[in-house]
């Protein structure tokens, strides 16, 4: 073999393992009961060293060096440059890090299920610390690496090549303009006359019903895949077996549903993804921010349209018996329900217009955790005080539905949270160039059909794998780099316009 089938094969044996540290960590957040935490952790460290250990082969850094000289095709040469940028990313940490990193974050996550239950900030306090302790201990040794800052070191992991200096830059118009607009929007909600009430229980069996029709008729092929339940929505898996799961309240249906929805638009991306490619890295996403662009398209841009929602009308009466001659269940009533605006505590079920505001405190306050501004003990004092500033409402006390409302810091994500306005900008960007390349696809979705805008999706975004930068990825499919202005275009036009 060449030094580039060398590659090829190696990095076969390690789609492998990925495969099963997938389906284990989808296990441990779904089905694993609580008393196999531990065992669990150290069979995920293990497994975590065993793919770093083959990830910076000595042997990887001389194929890649090898491949040099050889005459490549386009999609081999790409899938060599990601190997090399996971390579160097990989080499800086050792294996004995790697192990305590994956056994603390395992720690951390199923104290975080048990403490956020119970509002108990002071038991989350000591693995939230420790994990967050690694993880600037991460941040400094990939910024020795690359030259980056600690706090863009972390970023490139989820967002590659894009900086905080351009997310300061694309957030600014955010941060000026959305608070005065979504009082305008409340403003205007408020004259209108009252949303009716659907109902005070809804059948939790009724609303999976409806949650799986929705999927199939979005195109998820549940021959590889399936829908569960867990703390926290969550896609996982691979893209042959794509799991995904929700979490179901019996007092509000359309949480989970659009939960659902969303989880969804992550399913199909991850269903899409290059077949040819599927054992090597070329095939893997794009960015966080192009992951979250899909879930974001479908759950905010296509599913909250009027469109939808007469198609879907129907489906919710008969989920739950109610009548068309109900004035609640009217599509006019369900479209106000699923694009009322109001600020609120909780991220996931936060509206579009609001959302951003979550993403932009919860960004500030992350990167002052790895640079050494903010420490642990000191999140909920700073998250009230910005959740007073963006929101006006006090999280004073209230760290279920505060600072331990997300797993993503206690899991060690830091450097994540900007990739889902990131992917809101995208999504925006994204559905509207969509719209003009089929002028039908809103009566597509009127009729429940989203063959065409999966289609357009499967060549613009999904078949491209990581063979494309995000900014080739956009002008190709947009005509532009990424931008605010399709976003807030679409918050003026859907509701002000």
């Amino acid at each position: 073999m060449n030094a580039y089938e060398s590659l090829e094969a190696h990095f076969e044996k390690i789609a492998d393992l990925g495969h099963i540290a997938a389906i284990m960590n989808w296990d441990e957040s779904a089905m694993m009961p609580t008393g196999g935490g531990r065992a669990r952790g150290r069979a995920m460290g293990t497994l975590s060293v065993l793919l770093h250990d083959l990830a910076v082969a000595p042997e990887v850094g001389s194929w890649i060096a090898d491949c040099e000289s050889l005459e490549l095709t386009t999609w081999q040469r790409a899938n060599v440059r990601v190997i090399q940028r996971g390579f160097h990313r990989a080499e800086c940490l050792s294996s004995d890090f790697v192990r305590a990193q994956t056994e603390a974050v395992m720690a951390s996550e199923q104290q975080w299920r048990m403490s956020r239950s119970r509002n108990d900030w002071q038991g989350m306090l000591p693995a939230l610390k420790k994990v967050v302790s690694l993880t600037r201990e991460e941040s400094v040794l990939r910024a020795e690496s690359t030259g980056l800052s600690p706090y863009d070191a972390m970023l490139d992991l989820y967002e590659p090549g894009v900086r905080s200096a351009r997310i300061d830059t694309l957030f600014a118009p955010l941060k000026a303009e959305l608070p005065s607009l979504v009082n305008a929007i409340i403003e205007r909600q408020s004259a209108a006359p009252s949303l009716l009430p659907l109902g005070e229980i809804f059948d939790v069996g009724a609303q999976r019903s409806l949650g799986l029709k929705v999927m199939e008729h979005m195109g998820f092929d549940f021959d590889h895949g399936r829908l569960d339940t867990s703390h926290h929505p969550f896609c996982g898996g691979v893209p042959e077996d794509v799991r995904l799961t929700t979490r179901y309240d019996p007092k509000d249906f359309l949480t989970s549903l659009f939960a659902v929805i969303h989880e969804t638009g992550h399913a199909m991306y991850e269903q899409g993804r290059p077949s040819a490619w599927l054992s090597q890295p070329v095939s893997e996403a794009l960015s966080m921010g192009t992951h979250e662009s899909q879930s974001l398209l479908m759950e905010m841009q296509a599913c909250r349209s009027r469109e939808f929602i007469a198609f879907v009308a129907p489906l919710m009466r008969n989920a739950f018996r109610a009548t068309l001659d109900d004035p609640a269940w009217s599509d006019d009533n369900l479209y106000g329900h699923v694009t009322a605006v109001k600020k609120g505590f909780i991220r996931v079920d936060a509206d579009e217009a609001t959302y951003p505001l979550h993403v932009i405190l919860r960004y500030e306050l992350e990167r002052a955790l790895l640079e050494g501004t903010l420490e642990v003990e000191d999140l909920p004092a700073a998250w009230n005080e910005k959740m007073t500033d963006y929101l006006g409402l006090s999280t004073e006390g209230n760290f279920e539905n505060g600072v331990m409302q997300d797993v993503h810091w206690p899991a060690g994500l830091i450097g994540y949270f900007p990739t889902y306005t990131l992917g809101a900008m995208m999504a925006a960007q994204l559905f509207a160039a969509a719209k003009r390349g089929n002028v039908e696809l809103p009566q597509q979705l009127k009729g429940g059909d989203f063959s065409g805008l999966l289609q357009w999706l499967r060549t613009h975004v999904h078949g491209l794998g990581s063979s494309v930068s995000v900014d080739q990825l956009l002008e190709a499919a947009t005509g532009d780099a990424l931008t605010p202005d399709a976003f807030l275009n679409h918050l003026r036009t859907r509701y002000l316009g």
